[in-house]
């Protein structure tokens, strides 16, 4: 446990940047999961692409992570 202030205060951002994150990421993966579904509808497709956009924005995943999912989601949709 930190004993200097400052430290104490970054480890309530890392804490609270954790939980935003890792709800945002679970967010995504399921999005993407829901959007390569067969049944899958164009709004859900929209939705997995405006949240990787977003995510990558963000720096929650790489930019190119991002870009190879929708590359692969307008792929499939094309074929």
């Amino acid at each position: 446990m930190p004993n200097i202030a400052s430290a104490k205060k970054n480890m309530r951002k890392t804490r609270a940047a954790t939980v935003r994150n890792r709800a945002q990421r679970s967010a995504l993966r399921t999005a993407l999961k829901k959007a390569k579904a067969p049944e899958a509808t164009a709004e859900e497709k929209l939705d997995a692409v405006t949240l990787l956009d977003r995510a990558a924005r963000k720096g929650l995943v790489h930019k190119n992570l991002a870009a190879r999912h929708k590359s692969r989601m307008a792929k499939a949709v094309a074929a």
